[in-house]
């Protein structure tokens, strides 16, 4: 029993209050697995690898963004929910102007309804499925157009749906 609570909650540290699937995220893969993804992106934030890492959504150590910038996890803190779907509020204007902002967020609404339909945990294993790597099973970002490990293209399912969004803003 010890292990599924340990590991339901590492799952739900990683399934954002907004429906983003941390685990893909580039800051997180930068921050478990690639240090030169991180400085690259604390770079062009202008701010030090350190404060750029992140361990998720519910994690005590986010980024800088994650911690200091994002209204939606303080909303729903406030409010007692886990998730934006479980708001009388939802979708409320701060998470539709977030969805817009970039490509990496497409999916939000999609990705509330999978977690008010079938809960996060089993969200998340399908999430896992989308964002990783047909060919080799990586786990890629949205931004990762061809797979960071074997170099397949399209890196992930995300990637197929979304590609031209993703292009065009990187």
């Amino acid at each position: 029993m010890e292990k599924n609570n340990k590991q339901s909650s590492e799952i739900k540290k990683l399934s954002a209050v907004c429906g983003l699937f941390c685990a893909a995220c580039s800051i997180y893969i930068g921050t478990n697995e690639d240090s030169e993804r991180l400085k690259k992106i604390s770079g062009r934030h202008g701010v030090k690898p350190e404060e750029m890492k992140c361990y998720g959504c519910r994690a005590e150590k986010r980024s800088y963004w994650c911690k200091d910038i994002c209204k939606i996890k303080p909303c729903a803190d406030g409010r007692k929910i886990d998730f934006c779907v479980e708001c009388n509020d939802y979708p409320c204007d701060i998470l539709k102007d977030f969805q817009k902002a970039r490509p990496h967020r497409i999916e939000l609404w999609e990705n509330q309804k999978r977690i008010a339909e079938i809960g996060y945990e089993k969200w998340f294993r399908e999430k896992l499925k989308h964002y990783s790597c047909p060919n080799c099973n990586t786990l890629n970002s949205a931004y990762d157009i061809t797979c960071r490990n074997c170099g397949a293209e399209p890196s992930c399912e995300y990637v197929r749906l979304h590609k031209k969004a993703v292009e065009s803003s990187i």
